[in-house]
């Protein structure tokens, strides 16, 4: 019995563990209008774009804190006996952060709310850390398709190149990655808080990268706070998509194809082929990064509906390339070469 209540004790302190590091929260302190704490305060979160709801209340010193949040835009709600409803709109909510909402309330009925839809950016307070977040809409625009591998072919799109928008960083795919002049490729990378980082051979980060249509946001924390640990040279947390109210998705295809490309300076393609008379040779490349998105509800007509409640993502994506070079050129052995007279040939010095 003793060995299963430990058991349990361990799943649910790992539980904690990940869920630290894969989600945000909300806090604040809720006031009267001569800045007195209100205890007691009862709060609301919901999501803007799943409609969940998130509960929570005042302390007795006022102050509240909604932990658990999946990345996305939330709107905070705040009563209490003898005041107005207080609402503040569009909370955005990034993972691994605390999101600061300070309320305060005014006396009256509450049936009465007042609504606030922006305020001004505050200080943060809540921790020491330093951190980055890059939504995805952002990272897609980056020139994304530049991974060069030893054999000479390109690669899928790496969302880590997002990296390149930071200060006192440093990134060149699958070979260097360096955050504050700390080693290089001794990053931590989490994907929806599991780990993602490459432990085999770890600068060789697209073997474990996401799908760049699938990632809503990347948090990147330069400066760690204490919880989040393994990691000297950046804490990379990636927050996936996932569905919503409305459907919702993508469809891409990004491709290359040698009648795009310039062509080899000083060649004639004439020379094989008597139609390109007078044009460059330009060797076939051939390359196509495509795949789609799709999320929405699930919904079952008739049967189940899922808004509000259940949800599903897809993603599918891949990466096909062809390409051939024959613009090197090659020598044979002479005939002296073959008897072993090797007088005329002209050392190579090395440098």
């Amino acid at each position: 019995m003793r060995c299963s209540e430990v058991a349990i004790c361990v799943l649910l302190s790992a539980g904690a563990a990940f869920s630290q590091t894969d989600r945000g929260s909300i806090t604040g302190a809720i006031t009267d209008p001569s800045n007195a704490a209100v205890p007691g305060a009862m709060i609301e979160v919901k999501s803007q774009t799943t409609g969940a709801i998130y509960h929570g209340g005042a302390s007795v010193t006022g102050n509240y804190v909604v932990t658990g949040l999946p990345a996305g835009d939330y709107t905070l709600s705040v009563t209490a006996p003898g005041f107005k409803k207080f609402a503040r709109e569009n909370i955005t909510v990034e993972v691994a952060t605390d999101s600061r909402v300070d309320a305060r309330l005014e006396i009256g009925p509450a049936a009465e709310a007042v609504v606030i839809s922006e305020s001004e950016p505050l200080l943060k307070t809540e921790s020491g850390e330093l951190s980055h977040t890059v939504a995805g809409e952002l990272a897609g625009r980056l020139p994304l398709l530049t991974i060069g591998t030893t054999q000479g072919f390109g690669s899928i799109r790496n969302p880590l190149q997002v990296v390149n928008l930071l200060s006192g960083a440093l990134f060149s795919p699958d070979s260097i990655l360096r955050v504050n002049g700390l080693p290089s490729n001794s990053q931590a990378i989490r994907i929806e808080g599991q780990d993602s980082t490459n432990g085999i051979w770890r600068q060789i980060d697209s073997l474990t990268q996401a799908g760049m249509d699938a990632v809503q946001e990347v948090a990147i924390q330069t400066s760690n706070a204490a919880e989040f640990g393994q990691a000297a040279g950046g804490y990379f947390n990636f927050t996936m998509k996932s569905g919503a109210n409305r459907f919702h998705g993508v469809a891409y295809d990004y491709f290359v194809n040698e009648a795009f490309n310039a062509g080899l300076p000083y060649t004639n393609a004439g020379k094989t082929n008597s139609l390109k008379q007078g044009e460059h040779i330009r060797a076939r490349q051939r390359r196509n990064d495509f795949g789609f998105t799709i999320g929405g509800p699930i919904d079952l007509p008739r049967v189940y509906d899922g808004r509000n409640r259940s949800f599903f993502f897809f993603n599918f994506e891949q990466f096909r390339e062809i390409h051939g070079i024959g613009n090197a050129v090659y020598t044979v052995p002479t005939a002296a070469y073959r008897q072993g007279d090797f007088a005329t040939a002209v050392p190579v010095c090395a440098t």
